[in-house]
């Protein structure tokens, strides 16, 4: 039974079809088919049902996943083994929110880069909800959350900074001590999902703002340029916007404290084996992270 015939079980399960599963792989489709003959000729019996243009797992595909899965973490958790005294190897994948990928994650992976150029990086991005299924599904090895701090049973959470939050204003709005928001205002929003998106809601749910013309976006640089054009106000974590606010481009209110502020969040699995590149990957994280807690408390005081 090969690994990359599993992998591509896998992908179908994980993706909902033969076609999307090829495109994911880059592979033809006549290539995924043939690996799951392969598989259903060494099993005896067919993994999925094919209902006209959906698919479904029989139970045989259904008693094979957990043991794929298995297979395919042990077959990549084989190719990281190295000496003590040997480089790092291996592959890592992270998932990521937008705004964290964007401002957060370049100087870290560029500094990890120079020292592991051994070690292979995947990057994705996701909401907090998708990521933290992710990773209890083991489809991702790390996650960079911008969230408010939760319980988590089977993560493990390292806090690495708060992140306040600034509502945004186009550059022409004056804002004074008792500036609130209007029912005619055009509310920009990140997209559902979005932690930030919900507190938004509620804080003008407490103002009385029912919020009734509002425009959503998948993008954090989409809303910025909105709110800049004049469109509409919004609300957005302040490392996203630092450059508009020192030049001018947007207005800006950091919001009220919170019981429960934003921080930026790094997650893996309590059960997963950390392999050394990982291990080394942490570490570069909490090095570059130590400082941003002193970088933002200096730059609000600036603004």
């Amino acid at each position: 039974m090969e690994i990359r015939h599993l992998v591509t079980f896998k992908t179908i399960v994980d993706k909902g079809g033969y076609t999307k599963a090829a495109d994911f792989m880059g592979y033809a489709q006549s290539t995924i088919t043939s690996h799951i003959q392969s598989l259903e000729q060494e099993l005896g019996q067919p993994l999925f049902n094919r209902l006209g243009k959906k698919i479904k797992l029989t139970e045989v595909g259904e008693n094979l996943l957990p043991y794929a899965k298995k297979m395919i973490e042990l077959e990549k958790l084989a190719t990281q083994i190295t000496a003590p005294e040997q480089e790092p190897k291996g592959n890592i994948i992270i998932g990521a929110s937008e705004s964290l990928t964007i401002y957060r994650l370049p100087p870290i992976l560029k500094t990890f880069r120079e020292k592991y150029r051994h070690v292979q990086i995947m990057l994705k991005t996701g909401s907090c909800y998708e990521l933290r299924n992710e990773l209890r599904n083991g489809d991702i090895d790390l996650a960079f959350l911008v969230d408010q701090e939760k319980p988590e049973v089977d993560l493990e959470a390292e806090i690495l900074v708060e992140e306040p939050m600034v509502f945004l204003f186009p550059a022409n709005i004056t804002l004074g001590k008792d500036y609130k928001f209007s029912q005619e205002d055009t509310f920009l929003y990140t997209e559902k999902g979005c932690s930030y998106r919900q507190y938004f809601e509620e804080i003008l749910k407490k103002e009385g703002i029912v919020g009734d013309d509002t425009l959503e976006f998948w993008s954090v640089e989409a809303i910025k340029q909105c709110v800049m054009s004049g469109l509409g106000v919004s609300m957005l974590p302040l490392m996203t916007v630092k450059k508009e606010l020192i030049s001018r481009k947007i207005t800006g209110q950091i919001t009220p404290p919170s019981e429960k502020p934003f921080v930026t969040q790094m997650l893996y699995h309590k059960e997963k084996w950390l392999s050394p590149a990982l291990h080394k990957f942490l570490n570069t994280v909490r090095s570059e992270a130590s400082g941003w807690n002193r970088e933002m408390e200096e730059f609000i005081e600036s603004v």
